[in-house]
């Protein structure tokens, strides 16, 4: 078993230079399908299938860290419904041994479905699925998945700039024996201990960690050590100022990282490489070197990032796909409920029609004078009246369909943040009892460790909880009807007064914010009837849009750009034209069509809603009988045109 762990481990983080082919793989897995689904005996099938899972997981393995990311999900969702299926738990039931290897490999399994779950983005996730893993492998004592558990979570604190917390997790080494761990997982381990040491300026200690690391890796011949503790020893010396070894381990590093491109457990790839050199560089005061260096680094990072946006998107497309079946059966009742509904209604209105026939025909039988006309005509008015009715619910009927799709993409929006706050909420309450456990042991570090796990849930939950709000809010917004009201006002003043205040208001939150701009203000511009407030909620959301443009790639460029928007104002044949126009960083032509639907939005979590462009699109189509349209090339401008009509040439 432990063999099986190691491997898995290893593979994770080295199969770009030693794993074997996936056609080999298929093959092997194919022939002990064959072999678990004709085994005779039940000791025959547990072998073979401890060996398919180790096959099994490897391939997934595999097909995440050559980047196909879709099918990699698609393999441990079918890992885990294969494991977690009666007939292999009945296989691991009839000792506590038998017990204990099945959750060791349920673990093993849970902490590399948490390692895509991190490359793919899903950080948050990622943390709970190492979290699982560990859970489950200090309950049974399986200290090796606690080793590859600590050093995932110390690594995501780490790279996530939270250095207590990585502090707190390395810690917990400490009540691992030293018999189960390994010469490689030493070596890695020095290295985050290095660099939690490089966080906190502690240059020289981190030096005898890397170099630790270094020399447990070289005995092993074990390449990612020598990667990572190499470059970990690079800026130990920068920050030591001693150039010569700088450079000698940076160079190394590079070296190292030529022949393996990338090790998806410590974020690395050649681009790491290239920027460490210009930080040596920069630090070192070699500018022409440094430029060299970081333009190597950005051209590796573009390249980087171009492929793994494309595998981001194929993987997204199956998340949605799954979702999509997950909620098939749920829609299908409502379908079901609702034809119902309709049948019976449609049942009933045949009912009242035959009646109301058979009525009329009664009484032109009965009676053919005036007073049973009038009478036929009274049943005809009921008979109608009832149709009334009837047709007046099927529209009902209708109208709640509708609403039941509306609220179904708001609670879509709503769920994601809800899912965090869930589960990090029944994290908490796993971590509350295991304290208590703790509590009772007399374990006081252990207790302190998961009190700071809980307070690091608490923050997430605050955290996802406003972000539910912010959605809440923006769709108040959204929905909130203004008075209708509308009055000649002057366009000039307003998109002044507009670009002015979302300056100021910018300014005021953030002291670092610079960004120039412009007004070309039309001198001969009528004045128009329009809805002020509304018109100026528009103006501010499109400038303050231009502004986080101009300042997102501000971020990622040299000291020669200067952010810049222009607000102009026209008068055209038809009306006023207004054009708020930056030199951000552009919008992809692939979202253009996206860009005006509720809920869209490029931000980072947290800090867009994707409602105020379509807002600001009804406030003009539908409050102001305009237009409103974006012109946009991709990493260069961004321009939002609006055409408001002159209403008093009607």
């Amino acid at each position: 078993m432990r063999s099986l762990l190691t491997f898995t481990f290893l593979i994770l983080i080295q199969f770009s230079t030693f794993g074997q082919g996936p056609g080999q793989l298929d093959r092997k897995i194919e022939a002990l399908q064959n072999k678990f689904e004709t085994a005779s005996s039940d000791s025959v099938k547990k072998a073979t299938v401890e060996e398919l899972m180790k096959q099994k997981i490897e391939k997934s393995l595999i097909t995440t860290n050559v980047g196909d990311y879709a099918n990699a999900y698609v393999e441990f969702r079918q890992l885990f419904e294969f494991w977690g299926s009666d007939e292999v738990k009945d296989l691991f039931s009839h000792s506590e041994s038998d017990e204990k290897e099945y959750q060791s490999i349920l673990s093993t399994l849970i902490f590399n479905y948490g390692h895509l779950m991190g490359v793919t983005g899903n950080i948050n996730e990622q943390l709970i699925q190492y979290r699982r893993a560990f859970r489950i492998a200090r309950k049974e004592r399986d200290f090796q998945n606690m080793v590859f558990a600590i050093s995932g979570m110390a690594m995501i604190h780490l790279s996530n700039g939270e250095i207590d917390s990585a502090k707190n997790k390395m810690e917990r080494f400490s009540s691992i024996p030293a018999e189960f761990y390994t010469d490689k997982n030493s070596s890695d381990i020095l290295f985050l201990e290095g660099m939690i040491k490089i966080r906190t300026e502690d240059a020289e200690g981190a030096k005898e960690s890397f170099e630790k690391g270094l020399q447990v890796a070289k005995k092993e011949s074990y390449i990612v050590g020598l990667t990572t503790n190499s470059i970990g020893l690079s800026k130990a010396y920068t920050a030591l100022d001693a150039k010569d070894s700088s450079l000698y381990y940076g160079l190394q590093t590079l070296r190292y990282l030529r022949r393996i491109r990338e090790i998806q457990l410590f974020r690395m790839d050649i681009s790491t490489a290239y920027e460490n050199l210009f930080e040596h560089f920069s630090h070192f005061n070699q500018p022409d070197s440094a430029y060299k260096y970081l333009e190597l680094a950005f051209y590796e990072k573009r390249k980087f990032t171009e492929q793994n946006i494309k595998n981001l998107a194929a993987f997204q497309e199956v998340l949605l796909e799954r979702e999509k079946k997950l909620s098939t059966i749920e829609t299908e009742k409502l379908e079901l409920q609702n034809q119902y509904r309709t049948n019976f209604l449609l049942t009933i209105l045949a009912v009242l029609m035959l009646l109301g026939g058979i009525l009329i025909y009664s009484y032109r039988q009965k009676n053919k004078d005036n007073k049973l006309l009038a009478m036929q005509k009274e049943e005809i008015q009921s008979t109608l009246e009832q149709l009334k009715s009837t047709q007046a619910q099927l529209i009902q009927s209708e109208k709640m369909a509708s609403l039941g799709e509306l609220t179904a993409g708001i609670a879509h929006e709503i769920q994601n943040p809800l899912n965090f706050v869930n589960n990090f909420s029944e994290l908490s309450s796993e971590l509350i009892d295991e304290m208590n456990e703790e509590i009772e042991s007399g374990d006081m570090e252990e207790v302190k460790a998961i009190s700071q796990d809980l307070k690091e849930n608490l923050k997430k939950i605050n955290n996802h909880g406003k972000r539910a709000g912010s959605i809440i809010r923006g769709m108040l917004e959204h929905s909130r009807k203004s008075d209708g009201h509308k009055e000649l006002t002057d366009i000039n003043k307003l998109v002044d007064e507009s670009l002015r205040l979302s300056f100021h208001g910018l300014r005021a939150k953030d002291k670092d914010f610079n960004a120039g701009y412009k007004l070309n203000l039309d001198p001969d511009l009528p004045q128009l009837n329009v809805i002020s407030q509304d018109l100026s909620r528009v103006l501010l959301n499109l400038i303050n849009n231009a502004f986080y443009a101009t300042t997102q790639k501000s971020k990622n460029e040299n000291g020669d750009y200067q952010p810049e928007v222009i607000v102009t104002t026209k008068k055209v044949t038809s009306g006023v034209q207004i054009s708020v126009k930056d030199n951000g960083s552009g919008i992809p032509d692939s979202i253009k069509e996206k860009i005006f639907q509720p809920f869209f939005t490029t931000k980072p979590t947290g800090e867009g809603t994707g409602l105020g462009l379509s807002l600001s699109y009804d406030i003009i189509t539908k409050g102001h009988g305009g237009e409103i349209k974006v012109l946009s090339q991709e990493g260069q401008w961004t321009e939002f045109l609006i055409l408001i009509p002159d209403t008093s040439k009607a």
